[in-house]
């Protein structure tokens, strides 16, 4: 199938010519090119219709989770009949095994997974398997090692209507598949077989399969899993491994024996060098390992074997995602998203694993081989990610100079132009007010005239501090820093624009979420103070706050001018300038941006008022109960389906929500 872009908007502004640039690139054979489009240009729309033009799997690489899923959000709006996946890591709680010799202390790996994560990773896998229709949106993790795409494709089970087959020869090739045997309840992952009728519920799907077999399948049915209605009746289907680290018989065998052999030389080492203490402590680990390996197929920590697995040499990269895309696809478009932000993480990750992993093979917790259980190296990336645009509003050094082609998206759809920019000084003098005064003036006006401020301090204390000022001066005001709980955090960007807060305060306000139309007034305090928020990549940043709004204009309080101002400036006022002569060329009139007002705590019916620390689960759940005379066990399934359908819509805050409603009737259900 095609990708099939559906919008009820058409290219404008520069992003006809965005498109035609980056499309001549991709057919002319460039590797890199930048996408530099300025905050509120449409960036995603551009990339959306490049991909419809060149019809290549892609993979969208970002920098933060949230940005991520809202991205997946708005490709999947594009391409409602094609295949666009969710792709980051799985933990919600993650503490990685680690060694700390100081102390002589051992930490053992611990983490939960996110089952609905999960399934959405191996969504990813099976679409890249079975489709070339395909988009991922992932974040940095996708660099990860995720075991050999072969392999994986080499266990896939069919299973036909007539095909003749034995049960408990079916149910030894499931647990093969690391699918596991269960009575209770099917989760993803599991199967059950009672008699005549096998019941398997895959790692990727929330249906069960259900055959009524014979001496073969009589009937395959997809069963709803909560509901328990018989869906559709289908001829056959393709089962596919419960985990990725699945491995064959032959390979296995292979694999232990050169763990063995490592493992052998590892100890010599240690016997050569007097270490009796690692000596033991590895051959016990190793030994143990195998064995679960042997009996069981998996063990705790199997990636760390991966190399023996793989069949790879010392030193060579992992197999990732990227591995499945070059499986679907012998040409595929990788985009990085805000790359002035992800490639940054993708060129640390390899450095910080291997310092973490030298102490474990040091001291005997590992064998050498679970270095090759890593990130990939930029080299390697770039090796097999060929193919690249780089997506940006303030691309680095780097990326330009990497770039066989830059494409500049200056000017926006809406005729919006970049904020006028003004200094002032921090301190006051005899012809100027302080940072803080001439501040309190300009918010005055705006609340006169109904317009809101975001305020950027260097530190959270200056936040909350500044906070508590305005408020004795009568302002509405709210600080938001990373202390703040996500669900607050929602609540208070809503009350921003509903008009319940007029100002922001805040120490980083660059996230996705703070792109909001009715900021017109972006204040900088201590501009001139160099550093991670002030330079020129955060000022250019910054500054697009405000550009989503007709009357946006930025005050930067600085008492010199630093580089990072200087250039921060010259480069607003460069678009500017373009950007009207092309509004004077074309007759545009500039519009403030349109955007409905989404918070999660409406929609359930929640107000997080001031002054009260509240539960928010569990006063839903008290509103919801109101007047529900149902059995629990019908809420209970009911509340099941919201959160699955929340979770597919990759809204996790909702879904959590409804997750801890579960649990607490479930222990309602269990008392009775």
């Amino acid at each position: 199938m095609e990708f099939e872009l559906m919008a009820n908007m058409t290219p404008q502004g520069d992003q006809p010519k965005a498109i035609n640039d980056l499309v001549d690139g991709w057919e002319k054979g460039l590797d890199k090119q930048t996408l530099l489009g300025v905050t509120g240009s449409g960036k995603t729309f551009t990339i959306a219709n490049v991909i419809q033009r060149i019809q290549k799997p892609t993979l969208v690489i970002s920098h933060n989770k949230t940005l991520a899923a809202q991205l997946c959000n708005e490709f999947r709006e594009f391409f409602p009949k094609n295949a666009v996946e969710y792709f980051v890591s799985y933990y919600d709680y993650y503490q990685p095994e680690t060694y700390m010799v100081n102390t002589d202390t051992y930490i053992e790996k611990e983490a939960q997974i996110n089952e609905e994560i999960d399934r959405l990773r191996h969504a990813c896998t099976q679409a890249l398997m079975t489709r070339k229709d395909v988009v991922i949106v992932a974040s940095v993790s996708c660099i990860y090692g995720l075991g050999s795409p072969e392999q994986y494709k080499s266990i896939i089970l069919t299973l036909e209507k007539g095909q003749q087959v034995n049960r408990q020869e079916l149910a030894r090739k499931l647990i093969d598949m690391q699918f596991e045997r269960t009575n209770a309840d099917l989760l993803f992952g599991t199967f059950r077989l009672h008699g005549q009728i096998l019941e398997i519920m895959p790692v990727n799907q929330k249906v069960i399969y259900r055959f009524i077999i014979s001496d073969k399948i009589e009937i395959i049915e997809i069963v709803d899993p909560i509901r328990r209605n018989v869906l559709e009746e289908i001829s056959d289907v393709n089962l596919f491994p419960a985990k990725h680290y699945v491995i064959n018989e032959s390979v296995k065998k292979t694999a232990i024996e050169d763990i063995k052999l490592e493992l052998k030389e590892q100890l010599k080492f240690f016997e050569k060098e007097g270490k009796i203490l690692e000596y033991e402590r590895l051959k016990r680990r190793v030994k143990y390992d195998l064995e679960m390996i042997e009996n069981m197929g998996y063990c705790q920590g199997i990636e760390n074997y991966s190399r023996h697995f793989d069949g790879r040499k010392i030193g060579e990269p992992p197999f990732t995602l990227i591995d499945y895309f070059k499986e679907a696809a012998k040409d595929f478009l990788v985009v990085i998203d805000e790359s002035h932000a992800t490639l940054p993480q993708i060129r640390a990750m390899y450095n910080g694993d291997k310092a973490r992993k030298k102490s474990l093979v040091d001291f005997g917790f590992r064998l050498p081989s679970a270095y090759d259980n890593r990130p990939l190296q930029y080299k390697e990336f770039q090796g097999l990610a060929n193919k690249i645009i780089y997506v940006s509003a303030t691309p680095t050094d780097f990326e330009i100079q990497d770039s066989e082609k830059i494409v500049e998206q200056i000017v926006r759809p809406t005729g919006l132009i970049d904020p006028e920019v003004i200094i002032r000084p921090v301190v006051s003098s005899k012809n100027n007010l302080s940072q803080i005064d001439d501040l309190i003036i300009r918010i005055q006006d705006q609340v006169a005239i109904g317009e809101k401020t975001l305020v950027t301090t260097l530190t959270k204390r200056m936040a909350e501090d500044l906070t508590d000022h305005l408020e004795k001066k009568k302002i509405r005001v709210k600080y938001l820093h990373s202390d703040i709980k996500t669900l607050e955090r929602i609540d208070i960007i809503a009350d921003l624009r509903r008009g319940k807060i007029d100002v922001i305060v805040g120490v980083n306000l660059l996230r996705e979420g703070l792109d909001i139309p009715e900021v017109s007034f972006v204040a900088v305090l201590d501009a001139d103070k160099e550093g991670f928020l002030r330079n020129e990549t955060s000022l250019v940043q910054t500054i697009g706050r405000a550009a989503r709004n007709v009357n946006g204009r930025v005050v930067l309080y600085a008492d010199h001018i630093t580089a990072s101002i200087k250039k921060a400036m010259s480069e607003t006022d460069r678009r500017r300038s373009i950007q009207i002569k092309y509004n004077i060329d074309n007759n545009i009139t500039p519009k403030t941006i349109e955007k409905n007002i989404k918070n999660i705590l409406e929609e359930l019916g929640l107000e997080n008022k001031k002054g009260k620390k509240r539960r928010f689960s569990e006063e839903v759940l008290r509103m919801d109960m109101v007047g529900d005379n149902r059995p629990l066990k019908e809420i209970i399934k009911d509340k099941k389906e919201q959160m699955k359908t929340a979770a597919d819509n990759l809204e996790f805050e909702l879904a959590a929500i409804l997750r801890d409603e579960i649990h607490k009737l479930e222990k309602e259900l269990r008392k009775k």
